[in-house]
């Protein structure tokens, strides 16, 4: 177990160093200059020029990367271009809405794919089954940018339930958790059926009917237990593309996020604040797949075997 723990933490240290520089080397290469955004196009040149030596623009694009990472190993994330306020602070404004709106997404998620999957895995060939996956295809196949305006078309404007965009109010998550939520609940629910499908079909299942559990005792006892092992690793996977699905949502509902202060940040050529969101998307994103690893290693002894084979 130590030592499978150990690879984890090693290929995640390894992935996060390989996104930080990838995004940091990318979002220089946008078009456009961060000094054009900040003074103007109508700037002196010698104010350009001052400008520039004080961010630290002038160095080679390796040099800004080295300093870059070292800055990040002290904990210092640095200022904003566009603001000048340390960028701590602007994650500390904007993590609480995006976690807000992930989790609140996540329980939408299970709510819908939970029961649409025992129900097509219990019921299968059926008109339940049918609808079911019926649905979860439909989800699936709805963009976030379009289910977005279209949840906003009906509850905010023809309904007058939610408001339009913003973060005012208990139900202003309404709207931005459906739009997350059901393309994650159909992904669950597709997978939820089939983990189900194998389990029902198993010997053990069987002799747990014949000493007299009823259908729905075994499979809340026995077959979803198991059958959850696999949606786990999925469910990891899922809320750290969550955490990317929010940055369109957040887009569309104006959400005060991680996800929309990325869209600011790249749009006034903030580097440092663009680096630092991603960053904290991406060490969520891989935590969660490593705790997700870890949990399903405990759960399944079968898991620290194969990685020493």
């Amino acid at each position: 177990m130590p030592h499978f723990i150990l690879t984890r933490i090693i290929s995640a240290l390894v992935g996060l160093l390989g996104v930080v520089s990838l995004v940091f080397f990318l979002i220089h290469l946008i078009p456009g200059d961060p000094i054009d955004v900040m003074l103007g196009e109508s700037a002196l040149v010698a104010d350009r020029e001052a400008l520039r030596q004080g961010l630290g623009l002038h160095l080679p694009l390796y040099e800004q990367w080295w300093n870059y990472l070292t800055a990040l190993a002290r904990g210092d994330f640095g200022h904003s271009l566009f603001s000048g306020r340390p960028i701590t602070d602007i994650l500390l404004e904007r993590i609480p809405a995006t976690l807000h709106l992930s989790i609140i997404a996540l329980i939408v998620a299970i709510i819908i794919a939970l029961p649409l999957g025992l129900l097509a895995a219990t019921r299968q060939h059926s008109i339940f089954d049918y609808g079911s996956m019926g649905f979860a295809l439909f989800g699936i196949s709805i963009p976030n940018f379009w289910m977005g305006p279209l949840l906003i078309l009906v509850g905010a404007l023809w309904l007058g339930w939610f408001p339009v965009s913003g973060r005012e109010g208990w139900n202003a998550v309404v709207l931005p958790a459906l739009t997350l939520g059901t393309a994650m609940a159909a992904i669950l629910a597709r997978m939820i059926r089939s983990s189900l499908l194998e389990i029902l079909g198993e010997d053990f299942l069987r002799t747990a009917r014949a000493k007299g559990l009823s259908g729905i005792q075994a499979i809340f006892r026995h077959a979803l237990p198991n059958a959850l092992l696999p949606v786990l690793t999925l469910l990891g996977l899922q809320l750290g593309g969550l955490l990317g699905g929010a940055v369109i949502t957040e887009t569309v509902f104006a959400w005060p996020g991680l996800g929309l202060l990325m869209i600011e940040a790249i749009q006034q050529r903030d580097y440092p604040v663009v680096q630092a969101a991603v960053l904290c998307i991406s060490v969520t994103y891989i935590f969660v797949n490593l705790m997700t690893d870890l949990v399903y290693a405990w759960l399944d002894p079968r898991i620290n075997w194969q990685s020493h084979s």
